[in-house]
């Protein structure tokens, strides 16, 4: 143990982790002693003599397990964002492990009983409104867990867990060796005819890196999705497009038996503790409540936005046969039309902006946000070790200079890196039990387009608002200021997290904001006004489709969740049943989203994925005070902040925005956004 850095004191900057140190051997013995001190601690609780407390038993409760924490925040962390096979080996070996632990945990009669003691008396004793919710979640979690089950149930609740641990960990592993696996490799450029310049240039790096001739393309987003927009031949757009979206369905990565297994074990679970469904379980603790008020929200959205996603269709399918008579538009084509579209229609595409949005710009400009609203500054600090030399750190200060957090920022797809965009936490706000604040290390990983040989990273539209919808989580972990890290930053209702998020993307299409920071990577120029009007003018083009689009994947996640018996029949009909109401465009026998919905099957928003359209309706509703009031007013971002953002998980949600906001969100603001409403 003495060699193990998990075991020692930090000597980096900040107490930071040292990463250039951690030997991938020193995982599994960390994990193994993590488990030890933890249930040491939690054994302290349970002899412990003394009528149970809020101290002596909550409070100790929520301080156990720093170790464990401790190794799991980077383990996991680096899982996703530097996986390598002998990782992922570690983690099928320990992912059981942890769940036999906090089931060893969280089935404790006697620790339980005294849990519930606090619990039953929390109102009768005089305890902070923080503190109380902390009892409750505590409690919440003890229940959800099975700490009131007979011996018999709580057995198979034990069983159940290991199960679906190492299921989602499997369907993860999937996903990224599928990704990672596939290739189309082009040699003549004459058949990658409409792909702009800078596309070509990235996609022969590509090719050369692997060694290869030609022109690679794969399944990762800066990939991915200008492929699918510019490239002419209408087979290699379905060829790419098939790949994409059968990578882990009917293949040597298929997660379709996965994905059964893992929806029943979750509505067993359910039933086990009382729930008729997997979802009616979740949604007793979100802003949402029952399943019912999640259809009635995708239902009103669906009412709104499916006339106008209609129109949208029948434009681009007008427009499609009169450029190339194609009169069956297939999913391949959708983004290709649609994009040729727009660029009549609004004198507007990705390759007239990205010039603007170099992301060394790009990231004075989000941060600077920051430092407008907030009063948050950004220091870049090279001495502090790193997972990977491209990931960049910055010291972050509050507006009287004090330290707010760290913040490392991982912008570039590569192997071993999962798709996608996140926000996580290394280390998490909280204050010990001397009274000390410690200040959070935020982890914000990405897969932006890539510099290329002549030209840096030029974001598109839609990478500027991944940075800066991540960025809005970053900013809820950095500025919190609770006393308990299970209640700090980002940990709040599912349906609240992506409040923050949301709201931030509202200034990517600001003038006052691109102003700022938008300039061309050649000369300088800033960006021209016309061109901020047309961004601004096209925000809502195929707004319609793209809503029906969230809505698909929000009444596909509900369906899973609130089967009532196991399923183990046709997924593809079963998916196909769950979006029949959202679907324009004619279905493919060979793909397939259930196999590949990370979202819900490896990440946390299993009957949360209503989230997004939830939270919508809230930053619409919030950003609308900001434009009532000015999009950097400051006295609006403070009541912000000290209102939602630093209070983080301490009360109900609903509390903490009608505080903010003096009322009750409305539909409306959203609405009116996208133009559906005057």
């Amino acid at each position: 143990m003495s060699s193990n850095i998990f075991f020692k004191e930090y000597e980096t900057p900040y107490h930071t982790i040292p990463f250039d140190k951690i030997k991938t051997s020193d995982y599994k013995p960390a994990f193994l002693e993590g488990f030890k001190q933890h249930l040491e601690e939690i054994d302290k609780i349970v002899k412990n003599t003394e009528p149970a407390t809020f101290e002596n038993t909550i409070a100790a409760f929520e301080y156990s397990g720093e170790i464990l924490n401790r190794v799991q925040y980077v383990f996991f962390n680096l899982l996703s964002a530097e996986s390598t096979d002998e990782m992922q080996d570690i983690a099928n070996e320990i992912s059981p492990l942890l769940s036999d632990h906090f089931n060893n945990i969280y089935l404790n009669k006697v620790l339980f009983n005294r849990i519930k003691s606090v619990y039953d008396k929390r109102k009768e004793i005089n305890l902070t409104i923080e503190q109380t919710t902390l009892i409750e979640n505590i409690y919440d979690s003890f229940e959800n867990k099975g700490a009131t089950l007979s011996i018999d149930k709580q057995n198979r609740f034990r069983e159940l867990s290991k199960q679906i641990s190492l299921l989602q960990l499997k369907y993860g592993q999937n996903l990224l060796k599928a990704t990672n696996e596939y290739q189309l490799l082009i040699a003549d450029k004459n058949r990658l005819a409409g792909l702009p310049e800078r596309e070509l240039e990235a996609a022969q790096m590509r090719a050369q890196e692997k060694q290869e001739q030609g022109y690679l393309f794969d399944l990762t987003a800066p990939s991915y999705i200008p492929f699918m927009k510019y490239e002419e031949d209408r087979d290699l757009r379905k060829q790419l497009y098939i790949a994409y979206n059968s990578k882990t369905y009917k293949g040597k990565f298929d997660n379709s038996e996965i994905v059964k297994q893992i929806v029943s074990i979750r509505l067993e679970m359910a039933n086990i503790l009382g729930y008729k469904n997997y979802a009616t379980m979740v949604l007793r603790r979100r802003m949402a409540e029952t399943p019912e008020n999640v259809y009635r929200l995708l239902d009103e959205l669906l009412t709104a936005y499916k006339p106008v996603a209609e129109q949208e269709m029948e434009d681009v399918k007008k427009y499609a046969y009169g450029q190339q008579h194609i009169k069956d538009l297939m999913p391949w084509d959708w983004a290709f039309f649609s994009n040729q579209l727009k660029k009549d229609k609004f004198n507007i595409n990705d390759e007239m902006t990205r010039p603007y949005f170099d992301l060394k710009n790009v990231k004075k400009g989000v941060f600077g946000l920051a430092t407008r609203l907030y009063g948050i500054t950004f220091k870049k600090n090279e001495q502090i070790p790193v997972y990977n030399k491209e990931v960049e750190v910055y010291e972050v200060n509050d507006a009287d200079n004090s330290k707010l957090a760290i913040l490392y920022v991982d912008f570039h797809p590569r192997k071993g890196k999962q798709g996608g965009a996140w926000m996580t936490e290394f280390l998490c706000q909280h204050r010990t039990q001397t009274g000390e604040n410690i200040r959070p290390q935020i982890s914000l990983v990405m897969n932006l387009t890539r510099p290329t040989s002549t030209q840096p990273s030029l974001l598109s539209i839609d990478e500027l608002q991944t940075f800066m919808h991540e960025f809005g989580h970053a900013i809820h972990g950095m500025v919190a200021n609770t006393t308990y890290e299970s209640l700090a930053g980002t940990n709040v209702y599912r349906d609240f997290v992506e409040l923050p998020s949301q709201l931030m993307e509202n200034w990517a299409t600001e003038k006052a904001f691109l102003d700022d920071f938008a300039k061309h990577y050649q000369n300088e120029d800033k960006i021209p006004e016309e061109l901020i009007n047309k961004i601004k003018a096209e925000s809502n083009f195929n707004i319609g489709h793209a809503t029906l689009r969230q809505l698909c994947f929000g009444y596909l996640d509900m369906a899973w969740h609130t089967i009532d018996k196991p399923y183990d029949g046709d997924i593809k009909q079963f998916e196909k049943e769950a979006c029949k109401s959202t679907l324009l465009l004619p279905g493919t026998d060979n793909t397939l989203i259930s196999t590949q919905f990370s979202h819900i099957f490896d990440g946390g928003y299993a009957a949360g994925y209503y989230s997004y359209k939830w939270a919508e309706v809230l930053d619409a509703d919030a950003f609308a005070l900001f434009k009532q009031n000015g999009i950097f007013d400051k006295s609006t971002a403070k009541s912000f902040r000290t209102n939602v953002l630093e209070k983080g998980g301490t009360e109900h949600p609903m509390i903490l925005y009608k505080r903010f906001r003096g009322k009750n969100p409305q539909i409306e603001y959203l609405l009116r956004r996208n133009g559906i409403s005057k």
